[in-house]
């Protein structure tokens, strides 16, 4: 289980912990908001998948009203290609930071040119890798790793009241308080967009479900009852999937988050450009030490990593799918569809490490994903209400209940991203 989202999403934990460093437990509650309206947009999505066997890509262009034959947010999912790029660039960056520091190639562990040597390497394995069909391997031992740094970060959080930054059920119950921070709303907005299961996820979430998840093991909708108590059965474990990441993810993105309230905010010290895994590491060295620098700097690098690794087939599907909205080629057509996907294995790694290389700042790349991905969140929350009320199966829909927590999801979505997006501009 555990298939709709990563463990940890390092975008957001890098986006968390910048704005925690800034204001402190003031938008504490954020996080919660941000993950929890989140769950109801992807379940209903995934639900349309199982009910109409597509994925969400497909559906997009479904969505009235039409332009050029192509419902109008297929056009602006095809230019969310560009979220694609930044986001993960930012991550690729961050993470030739972390290899830099543990062993610098070239100049000083923040050396430009050493941190572009490792992006590029890192770029190109992950081109191999791919093209070797060898992910699974590195999947496995990453993914332990990740879920031990996960939980010593939850443990940490305990673990500094036995310091000096240490944390009161005060400052705790502040955080809570739902009330908007004047100056920092853009990497608020941000995080709004990479905490939880962001845009991308929610739409390659479709596409597992298709290929290998709930609606393949339902099978196609032939109108009968057999197979309206398979979709209803796949669906109460999709859900229960969704949640109990939600469960993970809103725990690890909360710690980081109050990590860097405690120990970096009241330092005064703020996550900024090429020094953002530096200063994440006070949060370790400052508490335990500085014996466990080296050992967070490896395995951040290797949590970032594997955000990469998992994120190239993934954006590669929706991608080519949108291509295939439009015509480029024919989707149904396999063997076609196969050399699309592996020209965009290779084109991503490439497009995020050239990215680092020309703007050299990580963290206004992942800011900038970040600030792409909530707007691109506005369109699937938007796209997925129609789907739900005009294309899937009445009979395997749920209550009123979760129609109205849909729609209020949707809603704060949209009102979140357009106060974002006023407050940058």
């Amino acid at each position: 289980m555990i298939t709709s989202a990563a463990v940890v999403g390092s975008g957001e934990l890098i986006t968390a912990t910048t704005l925690g460093s800034r204001v402190g437990m003031m938008l504490l509650w954020l996080i919660f908001v941000s993950t929890f309206v989140k769950v109801f947009i992807q379940v209903e999505l995934a639900r349309w998948s199982i009910s109409t066997g597509k994925p969400a890509i497909f559906g997009y262009d479904e969505v009235k009203p039409t332009i050029a034959g192509h419902g109008w947010p297929s056009y602006i999912v095809l230019i969310m290609f560009f979220q694609f790029v930044t986001g993960q660039a930012g991550i690729i960056g961050a993470a030739g930071v972390a290899m830099s520091m543990l062993l610098p190639i070239a100049g000083g562990p923040t050396d430009p040119i050493s941190i572009a040597l490792w992006v590029w390497i890192m770029a190109l394995l992950a081109i191999a890798i791919h093209m070797a069909n060898r992910y699974e391997i590195i999947e496995k031992v990453s993914t332990t790793l990740v879920v031990v740094v996960t939980l010593l970060v939850i443990a940490m959080v305990f673990a500094i009241q036995f310091t000096e930054f240490a944390w009161t059920g005060a400052e705790l119950a502040d955080g809570m308080r739902f009330r908007i921070a004047a100056g920092p709303m853009g990497i608020a907005l941000s995080m709004f967009g990479m905490t939880g299961v962001g845009a991308g996820e929610v739409s390659g979430y479709s596409f597992w479900v298709i290929e290998k998840g709930y609606a393949a093991w339902t099978g196609p909708n032939d109108g009968t009852d057999a197979w309206v108590d398979r979709a209803r059965g796949w669906i109460r474990v999709m859900k229960l999937d969704a949640w109990v990441s939600w469960v993970i993810y809103t725990l690890s993105t909360a710690a980081f988050y109050m990590l860097g309230a405690t120990v970096l905010y009241k330092q005064g010290l703020e996550v900024t450009g090429t020094d953002l895994v530096g200063t994440i590491s006070r949060i370790f060295t400052d508490t335990l030490g500085s014996w466990v620098g080296p050992l967070f700097l490896l395995f951040a690098g290797i949590a970032l990593y594997k955000t990469i690794l998992a994120n190239v087939p993934t954006f590669a599907r929706q991608t080519g799918a949108s291509l295939a909205v439009f015509n480029f080629y024919d989707w149904k057509d396999h063997k076609k569809r196969n050399k699309v996907m592996r020209i965009l294995m290779v084109v991503f790694p490439i497009l995020w490490a050239s990215a680092v290389t020309i703007f050299q700042s990580p963290l206004f790349l992942v800011l900038l994903g970040g600030t792409l991905n909530a707007v691109y969140l506005m369109i699937v929350a938007i796209s997925t209400l129609y789907l739900a009320k005009t294309d899937t199966d009445p009979r395997i829909k749920d209550g009123t209940g979760f129609k109205v927590l849909l729609v209020v999801s949707a809603i704060a979505i949209f009102a979140v991203g357009v106060l974002g997006i006023v407050d940058r501009f």
